[in-house]
């Protein structure tokens, strides 16, 4: 049956159409050449007009034609009309009356009595020309392609085709070309180092090796790289750079940084310190008299030596009794061990009066200073048998604005070094009250004698028996400790 006999609403697309029939294609198949669609009888019609035969195929169609209905020759099943058409406004096609074929009861054809007869179309020649029919390339490249595309082809992708470089004007075929692209020598191109210049490429290597002021270039005495532009400001600060000495000595040549241990070690006319100017010389003369000025002023260089050995003996003195002082203990009491303590009674037997004198100590901040001496052998009534203990007021820091005489009790104690959770320590103890009247404890002058008897110390020369610390553990990997205490009242504290 030839395409749907439909009243339309609207007038349809010219691609639902069928070129034999001009109606909406009925079960359209398309031609596999050249892609053309039409209904599947009207090309069964055509086809059988033309006479083909049963036999092989006419070019560019199928074989073995199926009947009508089933598919034309040569032709594949088309996309379903019913989407697109059922995409229009369509009415209920006209019922013509029985045995005729057009619509609205006009005249028709009688089943079965043949049509007027339509001129025979020649599709080989429409093959020839047809625009989606498949053709190979023209150049033998082995391509092949629609016809409509061949044109494409030939120009940009075909790699037989022949190209000419719009630079050196060589001729190229396509594949060659593709190789030529970018390498050109003849081609115009900016420098890869940005420096704005623009050549031909065979030009390049020349203009980066000697040309370009953004090439790089090491520094003939440093090695290190710098941009060619930039290298002569370089010179002016390179470590390696040569110089000439500043003293004009006649050395030829000096790296930038040799300079200064030149001028200290190598050059003849530098200006040098003499080498006694901490001991206070201040000569200063060219390195080849320096031997001569030592030489004249040996004597001169002498004296100042003693005299600046002089002067820091007594910084360090100085700085020793301020170490003392940092030292010092200022709230009390005074804990002193005395190590090595058989080694030292034993030299206090063979010395008669041999005393040992503690680290001084302070009352309180900005107190009274004390020192408390100890006789190992004893002294006085208990010389040989005992152990003595005193103290002993010294000048201290702070003597002008404290209350003299010092007259604050003072106790000694001889420390058990028994273990506390074995026994309980029992440490021998002596408690006094000095006497204002005695010369002990008036205010020390800035100078005393070391006759003067108010540098004794006052204490117990019979503080503890020879038999008596040997009973417990006063005497404990040979040391012995000595607490001394005085009590200050809190209204001096405060």
């Amino acid at each position: 049956m030839p395409g749907y006999d439909y009243k339309l609403l609207e007038r349809p697309r010219r691609r639902v159409l069928c070129p034999l029939c001009g109606k909406p294609m009925r079960e359209p198949v398309r031609v596999s050449t050249c892609g053309h669609r039409f209904c599947d009888t009207c090309l069964q019609e055509f086809l059988r007009r033309l006479q083909v035969p049963r036999g092989p195929a006419a070019p560019g169609l199928r074989q073995d034609l199926p009947g009508p209905g089933a598919g034309g020759a040569g032709a594949e099943p088309g996309h379903p009309l019913h989407p697109q058409r059922g995409g229009l406004p369509l009415e209920r096609p006209h019922q013509a009356p029985a045995g005729t074929a057009g619509g609205r009861g006009g005249p028709g054809r009688a089943p079965g009595r043949p049509g007027p007869a339509h001129p025979a179309p020649r599709p080989q020649a429409h093959l020839g020309t047809c625009g989606f029919n498949v053709v190979p390339c023209p150049n033998r490249c082995s391509a092949k392609l629609s016809r409509r595309d061949l044109p494409e082809h030939l120009q940009h992708g075909c790699p037989k085709r022949r190209v000419k470089c719009e630079f050196c004007a060589s001729d190229f075929t396509g594949e060659a070309f593709e190789g030529h692209q970018g390498t050109c020598p003849q081609e115009s191109v900016y420098c890869e180092n940005k420096c704005g210049a623009r050549m031909m490429r065979r030009l390049l290597p020349q203009h980066g090796l000697a040309e370009c002021p953004k090439r790089t270039q090491p520094c003939t005495y440093c090695a290190k790289e710098f941009v060619f532009d930039t290298i002569q400001n370089h010179q002016y600060q390179c470590p390696r750079y040569p110089v000439p000495c500043p003293n004009q000595c006649g050395t030829p040549s000096i790296a930038r940084e040799d300079v200064p241990t030149h001028l200290k070690e190598s050059c003849n006319t530098a200006m040098l310190l003499c080498p006694f100017k901490e001991a206070g010389c201040k000569h200063r003369c060219p390195k080849l008299a320096m031997g001569r000025h030592l030489e004249e002023s040996t004597k001169a260089h002498l004296g100042m030596v003693c005299a600046l050995v002089s002067r820091q003996r007594q910084e360090i003195l100085e700085l020793r009794r301020d170490v003392e002082e940092l030292s010092v203990s200022s709230d009390g009491t005074l804990i002193w061990k005395i190590a090595d303590y058989a080694r030292k009674l034993q030299e206090a037997k063979a010395r008669s009066n041999y005393e040992f004198f503690s680290p001084p100590f302070y009352t309180h901040k900005y107190g009274y200073k004390l020192q408390v001496s100890a006789f190992l052998n004893g002294n006085g009534s208990g010389e040989s048998s005992h152990l003595s203990v005193y103290i002993r007021v010294l000048p201290g820091e702070y003597d002008n604005l404290l209350e003299w005489p010092f007259s604050y009790r003072v106790t000694f104690s001889l420390l058990d070094q028994s273990d506390p959770s074995l026994s309980k320590p029992q440490h021998i103890t002596e408690t006094f009250h000095p006497d204002p009247n005695w010369k002990n404890f008036q205010k020390p002058g800035a100078s005393r004698s070391s006759l003067d008897e108010s540098t004794l110390g006052f204490g117990y020369p019979k503080f503890i028996s020879h038999e008596d610390i040997k009973k417990r553990n006063y005497v404990r990997d040979n040391a012995i400790f000595i607490k001394a205490s005085v009590e200050i009242p809190q209204k001096i504290l405060a």
